[in-house]
C-alpha cells in the first residue's frame, strides 16, 4: 500500500513538474495541460469535476473541484486545496506539484467513503505572483464565491509544499525568535494558522495525531510572520473562514524554493507518502467518514 502510494505520488509530480513543467499564465498551454491532467485523473477515479473559470492576464484560468457529499451534516464542509500553478522560471515540483499530488491521491484513498460532513477537494489556479494577495488568485475567487453563497466551510486546509524532508542537524531554519522552540532538523510536517484559526489548528493537529505517527509541529501566529500567510489559506481568512496550512516550511527548509532546481528528483517520496496517508486519515476524522 505504501509503495503504491509512493509510485502514484511520483507519477503525478513527474507529470506536472517534468513533462508539463513550468505552468502559469506566461505558459498558458502548460497551465491548461496541468488543469486537464487534474480533471482527467479525478474523472478516471469516478468523480464529477466542477470548474470555476475566469480570465487572468487575458488567460483562461480554472479552479477545479470535486466533493464527497456528506450524509447527516451535508451542509457542513471541510475543504482541502492546493494550487497547481508554479512560479515563473520554476518547474514547481515541491511548490506545488506535491500539494496537488496529495489532493489527487486523497481522492483515490477516500473513494467510496460515506462521511457525515461534505469533503471538498479543490485545485486552485494562480496562487503565485503577480496574483498572490493583490491579484485574482484562484483561491481568492473561490473563497469570495463561497462566502457569497454562504457556504458553511468549517475548516479549510491548504496543502503547500509537502515533499522536502531532511534529517541533518541545522537543516531547518526559522525566524530568529522561533528557533529556540522548534527542532533544528527538517524532518517534520508543519501545521500553521493565524491566531483566529488556532482552534481549527488544534482540531486538525489532534486528528492528524490520531491518524499518523509522522512527526509534526504546530504554529498559531500573527499573519505578519514571513511565510505564515503565503498560500491559499489567506483567501479564506479574508472571508472569515477558519483555515490551516500544511507545509514542509518552504524556504525555511527547501533550498530549491522558487528556483529552476525545484524538480521531481528532489522530493522525498517515502516520507511524503507517510504524510499524505496521514492527511487522508485526518480528513476522515474531520468529516466523520
Amino acid at each position: 500500500m505504501k509503495l503504491l502510494l509512493e509510485e502514484h505520488l511520483r507519477a503525478h509530480i513527474e507529470k506536472l513538474a517534468s513533462k508539463i513543467g513550468e505552468r502559469n499564465v506566461w505558459r498558458p498551454e502548460a497551465l491548461h495541460a496541468a488543469a486537464d491532467y487534474i480533471r482527467d485523473t479525478w474523472r478516471q477515479l469516478g468523480y464529477e469535476v466542477h470548474a470555476q473559470g475566469y480570465n487572468a492576464k487575458g488567460v483562461w484560468s480554472e479552479n477545479l473541484s470535486i466533493e464527497i457529499r456528506g450524509d447527516k451534516r451535508a451542509n457542513e464542509i471541510v475543504l482541502a486545496g492546493a494550487h497547481y500553478d508554479s512560479v515563473k522560471g520554476s518547474a514547481g515540483a515541491d511548490d506545488n506539484a506535491s500539494g496537488v499530488a496529495a489532493l489527487l491521491e486523497i481522492a483515490r484513498l477516500l473513494g467510496g467513503k460515506k462521511p457525515e460532513r461534505t469533503l471538498q477537494l479543490v485545485a486552485f489556479v494562480n496562487e503565485e505572483s503577480p496574483f498572490f494577495y493583490f491579484g485574482e488568485m484562484g483561491s481568492k475567487v473561490y473563497a469570495r464565491a463561497a462566502r457569497e453563497r454562504n457556504d458553511d466551510i468549517r475548516m479549510m486546509i491548504s496543502f503547500e509544499m509537502l515533499g522536502c524532508y531532511n534529517d541533518q542537524p541545522g537543516s531547518q531554519k526559522y525566524p530568529p525568535f522561533m528557533r529556540w522552540f522548534y527542532p533544528n532538523r527538517g524532518n517534520f510536517i508543519g501545521f500553521v494558522s493565524n491566531l483566529k484559526s488556532r482552534y481549527a489548528l488544534k482540531e486538525f493537529s489532534q486528528a492528524f495525531a490520531a491518524s499518523s505517527d509522522f512527526p509534526f509541529e504546530t504554529l498559531a501566529s500573527p499573519a505578519i510572520v514571513p511565510g505564515v500567510s503565503w498560500s491559499d489559506q489567506i483567501s479564506f481568512w479574508h472571508q472569515g473562514y477558519q483555515a490551516v496550512m500544511v507545509t514542509d516550511t518552504a524556504f525555511y527548509r527547501n533550498p530549491h524554493y522558487h528556483r529552476a532546481t525545484d524538480t521531481p528528483e528532489k522530493i522525498n517520496y517515502a516520507k511524503m507518502s507517510c504524510v499524505v496517508n496521514g492527511l487522508a486519515g485526518t480528513l476522515c476524522v474531520l468529516v466523520k467518514a
